[in-house]
């Protein structure tokens, strides 16, 4: 069976787990702790980051968005792969994301965090008009596009939930809150055994 190695709160892990997990994909999935990084995941990939998932011929696959294809690859029932949207994912990837650590992890970063948050709600503000009239980034079904942006800006939604929750981005508000609820979300979240002894 594959191995895929995770850590149940970074955004990069959960849109592999969900599309591992809407696949179908049956993986060993290993919960990792992030100061003791289990030495087999380390010799399969050097870069020592989550999500990885190793294959049982031995190949590795060290990047969400690759692990999230080979997935769907095997099966897409939903036809998420139809609706991925590469420019949109990048724009997540790259800005938003370095907007997001520097307002979550101000201490790691120099700058303002405030900055960097008004800098992150205008892709925000982008998302939300991209999503009038539609329930997806994609159309109105979930797609990759949706799940590979989707933690990301739940993870910036947290650091001031309060904040958040005030600024005039509704469409945005709504697609987020639909998708945390959802089944699908709420079974990659949930904790293992192991994870609660932990």
């Amino acid at each position: 069976m594959p191995i895929l190695y995770s850590f149940r709160r970074c955004p990069y892990a959960m849109r592999a787990r969900l599309a591992v997990r809407i696949s179908g994909l049956a993986v060993d999935r290993v919960e990792v702790k992030l100061r003791d990084k289990p030495p087999a995941m380390l010799a399969a990939s050097p870069k020592g980051t989550v999500p990885v998932l190793v294959l049982p011929n031995g190949r590795v696959i060290d990047e969400s968005l690759d692990i999230m294809r080979h997935a769907l690859a095997q099966a897409d029932p939903e036809d998420w792969l139809a609706r991925e949207d590469a420019a949109v994912i990048a724009a997540n990837d790259g800005a938003f994301k370095h907007h997001l650590d520097r307002y979550k992890y101000p201490d790691r970063h120099d700058g303002d965090p405030i900055q960097h948050r008004a800098a992150g709600l205008e892709w925000l503000r982008t998302l939300d008009y991209r999503l009038a009239g539609r329930a997806n980034l994609g159309g109105e079904a979930r797609g990759l596009t949706d799940m590979a942006v989707m933690p990301f800006v739940r993870q910036f939604a947290a650091v001031d939930r309060n904040w958040f929750d005030a600024q005039d981005i509704p469409r945005l508000k709504r697609w987020l809150e639909t998708h945390m609820a959802s089944a699908l979300f709420v079974a990659i979240m949930e904790r293992t055994p192991e994870m609660q002894a932990a």
